[in-house]
């Protein structure tokens, strides 16, 4: 079977408790970054992925090997170069919106340059390529490298698809996001985001008083907006995601998404809950979950509520990638359906 082939930094999360089991829990570690935890998904779900990095040459790092290794990932793609790799802080606790901090400065990935992959060859055996905007956000030379694979998979009619996640503590290099993002977009078949993302990394058009009623028919119309402007702007572009994710004051979380396909827009279960476990990698566990039902051609309202699913379900894990078995998600979707 052909591969999907993710490809973005693989980081180290540290996360200290911010109350509550300081004297058990004092510092938690786990293996994160998007496409890594795209990639962990997947190889749970039986896709065959491929991981596509850059790591110091070192023990730590062969330990990393060897971790996404056991999770079913193939790693015959990453480079090593380098000295350290990126880290990322996040306070634990059931807020959205604990303290985050990067130190990706200096990290082996983000001293990637144009032609130290050879694109031909690590593409051979795939089918899809996945990244986000969270590489190009990084420096110039990885815009430039990002460019140069999603130039060399669209060559090989290999499906490319890209998260619109907006990190606003990156883009420090003198770039604006809609001066790097449209000429990658173009080459994408597929897009995944929110309606205030694609504002900010592609210079769609936004309704700037649409939260104030939180409408969700108004959202989700919106949604459709958004999509058409995109496949109209990118005419590769086929399929158009977006995901609305809303917290109160008191934690209560409400989560539903959108799927434009097809001339058509399929929209899912609204979800509702109070706290979450872990914030992180329910995007990328969404995205993930898109990415299995295209390539398993599942039906489009099979695909979205797939993936909302898996998504909501991943804000009640701890850590940054999900252990959601197909089995429970596809069990809740439907119950939920």
């Amino acid at each position: 079977m052909k591969k999907v082939f993710c490809f973005g930094e693989l980081l180290f999360r540290i996360s200290p408790a911010a109350n509550e089991d300081i004297a058990d829990n004092p510092m938690m570690l786990y293996v994160g970054g998007a496409e890594a935890n795209v990639a962990t998904a997947l190889a749970g779900w039986s896709v065959p992925v491929k991981y596509c990095t850059v790591l110091p040459d070192n023990f730590m790092s062969r330990h990393i090997l060897h971790y996404l290794e056991y999770k079913g990932i193939y790693t015959s793609s990453i480079l090593f170069a380098g000295d350290r790799v990126g880290v990322y802080y996040l306070e634990r606790g059931a807020d959205l919106k604990g303290k985050m901090a990067y130190d990706r400065e200096g990290s082996s990935f983000s001293q990637i340059k144009r032609g130290m992959i050879d694109w031909d060859k690590v593409l051979q055996d795939v089918c899809w390529f996945d990244f986000s905007a969270i590489s190009p956000a990084l420096n110039e030379n990885v815009a430039d490298v990002c460019l140069e694979a999603v130039e060399a998979a669209a060559k090989k009619g290999i499906t490319i698809s890209v998260d619109l996640n907006y990190r606003s503590r990156l883009w420090k290099y003198g770039k604006q996001p809609t001066d790097i993002m449209p000429q990658l977009v173009q080459h994408c078949d597929v897009v995944m985001g929110n309606i205030w993302a694609a504002n900010t990394m592609l210079g769609t058009s936004i309704d700037e008083d649409i939260h104030i009623n939180k409408d969700k028919e108004r959202f989700l119309e919106h949604a459709k907006k958004t999509s058409l402007e995109i496949i109209d702007h990118f005419p590769k572009c086929k399929v158009v995601a977006n995901t609305f994710r809303f917290d109160s004051n008191a934690n209560d979380i409400l989560y539903y998404t959108s799927l434009f396909m097809n001339g058509q827009q399929y929209n899912s279960k609204e979800f509702s809950c109070h706290g979450v476990i872990d914030r992180s990698g329910s995007g990328d566990c969404f995205m993930a979950g898109l990415i299995y039902g295209l390539y398993n051609n599942k039906e489009p309202q099979e695909i979205i509520d797939y993936a909302t699913t898996a998504a909501f379900g991943k804000l009640q894990e701890q850590g940054d990638a999900t252990v959601q078995d197909v089995f429970t998600i596809s069990r809740k979707s439907k119950a939920n359906s």
